[in-house]
């Protein structure tokens, strides 16, 4: 149901005499639902700049939020939106902050006559389509929120570390599916290329379980750097992936492998003091 031009009037004004009283009584009952989460004089402060959006597309004779006249309003239920979002509240309660105009618009109203319900029920379904377009609004926000922290997780659980002048490692720990093993290669590529390091160790201690396309991953990693000059040395076989290796059939080839980092530190060791022995 939209508002006819008439409707919206009454409720633009209705929202301008009675500014006060609505703000009081919308600030108070956001402050109930978000359980004092937010400051009085914080809520207070965008209960009024909503009041005033609202208040401005009925003004403009907006009949639903997708009017050009409901511009101004959209854009301030997106910021509500994306300010929750960051904050940790719900998109329930976010959604609440703007389902509460209507309360408080019922409590200053005066429903003596049919006319009066009906207009009220008009902009309730504005209201609804407000509330409606912050949850969506709200879910935007938050899916590019997680999607940042995911790509953070995935950069800081993927760390290259400089364990010896030329030598670089790189601790897996988890599960190494194909996103991953991407940042793997493209971050062990990077530190080759800034440290001038002709090893790298891949530990792999980290790693619940190896099967065939985690060790897939690991040898395309492995032929990556090798591409660019730089030997690689696998750790951290234990005997229960040594077995699953060996099950498998999976071939490394020429690849050095040690049981522990440790034990590929001291084999890199070794390896450079022949180098320059000769």
């Amino acid at each position: 149901m939209t508002l006819s031009a008439d409707e919206a009037a009454r409720f633009a004004a209705l929202l301008e005499e009675n500014q006060e009283a609505l703000v009081a009584a919308w600030t108070d009952r956001v402050t109930t639902s978000l359980r004092g989460r937010l400051s009085h004089a914080e809520l207070q402060r965008q209960t009024s700049e909503m009041r005033r959006a609202f208040q401005q597309a009925l003004a403009g004779a907006a009949q639903d939020l997708t009017t050009e006249a409901a511009g101004e309003l959209r854009a301030q239920l997106a910021d509500l939106s994306a300010t929750r979002a960051r904050q940790g509240f719900t998109a329930t309660e976010t959604a609440v902050s703007v389902f509460a105009l209507k309360e408080a618009v019922l409590n200053v109203l005066d429903g003596s006559d049919a006319t009066t319900l009906r207009d009220y029920v008009a902009f309730s379904s504005f209201v609804d389509e407000a509330a409606l377009f912050t949850f969506d609004s709200y879910v935007r926000v938050r899916e590019e929120l997680i999607a940042d922290q995911a790509e953070q997780l995935l950069e800081l659980s993927t760390p290259v570390v400089k364990l010896w002048e030329g030598v670089v490692a790189v601790p897996l720990v988890g599960t190494l599916d194909s996103a991953r093993a991407q940042v793997v290669m493209e971050r062990l590529l990077q530190t080759l290329v800034d440290t001038g390091s002709p090893y790298a160790i891949i530990d792999i201690t980290g790693v619940p379980a190896v099967d065939t396309q985690v060790a897939q991953h690991v040898l395309k990693t492995v032929v990556a750097a090798r591409l660019m000059g730089a030997d690689c040395i696998i750790s951290g076989i234990r005997p229960q992936i040594a077995q699953t290796i060996v099950a498998l059939g999976i071939e490394f080839g020429d690849i050095a492998t040690k049981a522990s980092l440790a034990d590929a530190l001291r084999y890199v060791l070794a390896q450079t003091g022949k180098k320059k022995g000769r």
